[in-house]
């Protein structure tokens, strides 16, 4: 850590005396208009010299931080637009090719093909603080490219061109925020409380009502959180998992955060539940910190208490309760049964998950249907239409376990009527689901989960949910 405060103070004295370097046409750089910024963006990209360079970056980026929402946007509009690749060196580049093929050609025709906009987030990200605000930069570029979806008169051509900026964000930041550069670092009460209140704030899954709460989830030792740090952005976390060692499979939330729970002797637990995966920036949307931070938790997990032999989830279902209401009221229903359509209108009812006797008759149909939404419901790519399974069955998790009311809260009550299901990462099997999944589609899941589903039901019609 002393290194890269060494190194950021570095940076921050080229910017200082690069400052000197630059000349500008009006006296206050810090009022500068969108155009005049878009403008010092093309010198950014056409300077050689470094300091200057790093200067002119912190210069823009403040002065971006600087605007209101609507010239953000309009910055970004004209960044997508007009920083796109030079067409005619394009097609200069591939007659090239074309006449006389060789590596040099090829690489030649690859830097012509770079949009502009690529080179001008890498000579931004020099700035001091540079990485996170380009990750801010890319919110502000999600708000855009909704407006722009929902306007009422949509225009192609921003569309295209946001789109193709995103996907220069993208590329950049599956780079820049790649494995190798990530620290694991473990969250507990002795962890500096700005970095707590940023857990606080980013848990996504089940909400800390106050610091009590994050107390009783990290402080007892039966409880881990564990949490991805980027050198870049030390006091910001990318993503975190919360813990809980118990004895056994997990089917409910609320036992696990219960205020007066009975804490677990860990030299007596067996069991490794991940209960809750927040993602922390929203503008690292698509970089993938998931699937390394459980494998390297259970890594870790393994070398503390080797006498853990079971690994599992306790996970939501954020789309399941889109997908049963639609297909309760389709013409054909898939998954469910006209008897069962006729059971689940006890759904509409409130406090139906109270009364025993309805909650059982749910339950004999519900089940069913969560079993056809995971093994059957495909989207058009034929992906699982849950975003959750997607993501654990891609990193070689088994769908083990259906828990019916396992989460009875009003946002578990209104993402899934209450249903968790247990996702099992089964060490010596990890591999071989990880590559059926990603080859051939194949959910892999337990015979108990497959007995649930229906025989004898029409074949599985893909599926798009807005949440999927």
């Amino acid at each position: 850590m002393a290194a890269i405060s060494f190194l950021g103070d570095l940076l921050q004295s080229i910017s200082d005396r690069g400052r000197g370097l630059i000349a500008f046409g009006r006296d206050d750089p810090a009022k500068a208009s969108v155009a005049e910024v878009v403008k010092l963006c093309e010198d950014l990209i056409s300077r050689r010299g470094e300091a200057s360079g790093v200067a002119l970056a912190r210069i823009i980026l403040d002065r971006y931080d600087s605007f209101g929402r609507a010239d953000r946007h309009d910055f970004l509009r004209r960044i997508a637009l007009d920083f796109g690749a030079d067409h005619a060196a394009v097609e200069g580049a591939i007659a090239a090719y074309a006449k006389a093929p060789s590596r040099a050609a090829l690489g030649r025709l690859h830097e012509a093909a770079e949009p502009r906009s690529q080179e001008l987030i890498r000579r931004l990200n020099l700035a001091r603080d540079g990485t996170i605000a380009l990750v801010r930069m890319r919110e502000d570029l999600f708000t855009l490219r909704d407006a722009a979806r929902k306007a009422d008169k949509p225009d192609p051509a921003l569309a295209e061109a946001v789109e193709s900026l995103d996907s220069d964000f993208e590329h950049l930041f599956a780079s820049w925020f790649n494995r190798g550069f990530l620290v694991l670092r473990r969250i507990d009460w002795t962890t500096p409380a700005h970095i707590l209140e940023k857990i606080i704030r980013y848990e996504a899954v089940h909400a800390i009502s106050d610091w009590d709460d994050l107390r009783r989830r990290i402080e007892p030792p039966d409880r881990r959180c564990f949490a991805f740090f980027h050198p870049a952005l030390l006091d910001e976390p990318l993503i975190f998992v919360e813990v809980a060692l118990t004895t056994g499979i997990a089917a409910a939330i609320a036992p696990i955060l219960a205020n007066d729970r009975r804490p677990t002797d860990t030299r007596e637990a067996t069991t490794a539940i991940f209960y809750s995966i927040s993602n922390c920036q929203k503008g690292l949307a698509g970089i993938t910190f998931g699937n390394f931070l459980i494998k390297q938790v259970v890594e870790d997990l393994c070398r503390e208490m080797p006498a853990l032999k079971t690994f599992v989830t306790l996970s939501p279902v954020p789309t399941f309760r889109t997908w049963l209401d639609r297909e309760r009221r389709a013409d054909a229903p898939q998954g469910i049964t006209r008897d069962d359509v006729e059971t689940l209108r006890l759904l509409d009812q409130p406090d139906w998950h109270a009364d025993k006797t309805k909650a059982d008759a749910v339950k004999k149909a519900l089940l069913p249907a969560a079993a056809y939404y995971f093994l059957r419901a495909k989207t058009p790519r034929g992906k699982p239409v849950d975003p959750v399974a997607r993501f654990h069955l891609g990193n070689g998790a088994r769908l083990e376990r259906l828990n019916f009311l396992g989460d009875v809260s009003p946002k578990g009550l209104a993402q899934g009527y209450g249903l968790m299901v247990n996702y099992l990462y089964d060490l010596a099997a990890i591999e071989k689901n990880h590559e059926t999944y990603a080859n051939l589609g194949t959910v892999s899941a337990s015979l108990t989960v497959n007995r649930e589903l229906r025989q004898n039901l029409p074949p599985a019609r893909s599926v798009a949910l807005a949440e999927a």
